[in-house]
């Protein structure tokens, strides 16, 4: 037992994180099943280290049917060279790895939402053991954490970066600076449904400068969201230091979530027929969608309306709806 109380992590990394130069490796956890008594997850990592300077630990698949971060950071640890950095980059393409194999937003082996997982534990499911790997070897490694993320199979949204409001104003303002260099089409002061568990609030509470994405959806990326990505992380990297060059920077529209008002969910089932698509603009009480009840005909769709005034930011994306379902989410232009 460590110090703390906890057991050490079953996961071993295959890769130095003092090393100088660019080292292609794996976070291995052993997991004992059918097809393999002694078998792994094998966890793609790349680490980047050239001299002193901050910490970059940049990560994707967090879920895994979002995939604009996993075809950047794939990317960038095939490219990136050693003399390009001063201090360090992890690279971690896709953190739930088995989710990310699957296709889907949870792992298929614990159905573990990653985010929603922290601080995890070693003693628990393989989704667990890995929030605690990244809870006590990489997050403290770090200075900046850059999280992407999409919709997935069920959310569509408009392409942004985001951090969130915190306690220490000086971290909340430099995360804010990232996400203006990140140089999305649209950057957001994001408000979280539940922040319990969440891989941003454990990086948050630790100090780090967190910004995370939502680049897209519907369970598959475009050349343009893979574009904002890729972009998006060597804009990050200069900013901090780690990589030379100016920051690309391009037009944002600065978008706030400034309660739960933003948020309409499904109070019942049924086939969804959009009303409003995403970036156009709604006043408090428009109907952003329709829910067709599909037990019978002749019944009257349920209207869904914004309870504030603002842009459509976030769709639910598949034709078919659940009770409980996020049908549509507004934002507040603030430029």
């Amino acid at each position: 037992m460590t110090e703390t109380g906890l057991r050490p992590s079953p996961i071993s990394a295959t890769v130095d994180f003092a090393a100088e130069g660019v080292q292609h490796g794996f976070l291995r956890l052993p997991y004992s099943r059918d097809d393999s008594a002694w078998g792994s997850v094998m966890v793609p990592i790349t680490v980047v280290r050239n001299g002193e300077g901050p910490t970059a630990l940049l990560t994707g698949g967090n879920h895994g049917d979002e995939y604009e971060g996993p075809i950047a950071l794939f990317d960038l640890a095939r490219t990136l060279r050693a003399e390009e950095v001063r201090g360090a980059v992890i690279i971690v393409p896709a953190m739930n790895y088995p989710a990310f194999l699957a296709g889907t937003r949870t792992s298929p082996i614990d159905r573990g939402n990653m985010n929603r997982s922290f601080p995890g534990s070693p003693d628990g499911t393989v989704t667990e053991k890995i929030a605690d790997y990244f809870q006590r070897v990489l997050l403290p490694k770090a200075d900046l954490v850059l999280d992407f993320h999409s919709g997935g199979k069920t959310l569509d949204f408009l392409p942004f970066c985001a951090a969130h409001i915190v306690p220490n104003k000086q971290q909340e303002a430099q995360a804010f600076q990232f996400v203006t260099a990140f140089a999305a089409p649209f950057s957001m002061k994001m408000l979280e449904i539940d922040a319990v568990g969440m891989y941003d609030t454990a990086a948050e509470e630790m100090g780090k400068i967190f910004i995370t994405t939502e680049l897209g959806g519907g369970g598959t990326a475009t050349a343009r969201s893979a574009a904002i990505a890729k972009r998006g992380t060597i804009n990050v990297l200069r900013h901090a230091g780690i990589v030379g060059g100016a920051v690309d920077t391009g037009p944002t529209t600065w978008l706030d979530m400034p309660d739960g008002r933003c948020f309409s969910f499904a109070e019942e089932g049924g086939l969804i027929e959009p009303i409003v698509d995403l970036g156009e603009a709604v006043a408090k009480d428009d109907v952003i969608a329709c829910i067709h009840p599909t037990g019978r005909t002749g019944e009257a769709p349920r209207e869904i309306r914004a309870a504030m005034d603002g842009i459509l930011c976030a769709r639910h994306f598949p034709g078919l709806v659940k009770s409980g379902d996020c049908v549509g989410v507004v934002a507040v232009v603030t430029n």
